[in-house]
């Protein structure tokens, strides 16, 4: 079997990670624990984010005629490919997060819905809280002026109550 048909498979694997991805982010790895990359591997699991270790060659030919075509000329070193399908912020969220806790973890870069960003760019959409927790602020900003007014128009009420007592 040619050299070239035993890599197809994992040049379409990764063209299928990353085909209809909102987020993928590269990532060095190296000088991570064994419990360390287990650790990462579980809240990354856990955001919904796919996470695997290729070979650079694999990933330069799967992101070719792709969005994620800008990240071929970060992939230099020991890399890892995180990937998500839903949440746009997850990779880099999670990735950052714990990168801030152990040093070892280096962001590159990325490629949020069809933009690329480098290791300051991915940093940056690290501290983006998740869709989450922004639909929760905006829900509670949405609802406070209604309260306020259901406590204004309570407190007139009360008021009007205590005058017709009298």
């Amino acid at each position: 079997m040619a050299k070239v048909e035993q890599k197809r498979p994992v040049v379409e694997e990764i063209a299928g990670v990353i085909d209809g991805a909102s987020a993928a982010v590269l990532v060095n790895y190296s000088g991570l624990t064994v419990e360390q990359d287990t650790e990462l591997r579980k809240k990354l699991r856990e955001a919904g984010v796919v996470y695997k270790v290729y070979k650079n060659t694999m990933m330069n030919f799967a992101f070719q005629g792709t969005p994620c075509e800008a990240l071929c000329k970060d992939l230099k070193g020991t890399n890892a490919l995180a990937v998500s399908k839903d949440d746009a912020t997850a990779p880099a969220r999670v990735l950052g997060e714990f990168a801030k806790k152990n040093k070892k973890l280096e962001l590159i870069s990325g490629v949020v819905e069809g933009d690329y960003y480098d290791a300051k760019g991915v940093e940056a959409l690290s501290d983006i809280p998740s869709r989450e927790i922004l639909l929760g602020r905006l829900l509670g900003s949405m609802q406070s002026p209604v309260a306020n007014f259901a406590r204004v128009i309570k407190q007139i009420a009360e008021k009007d109550g205590e005058a017709a007592a009298e």
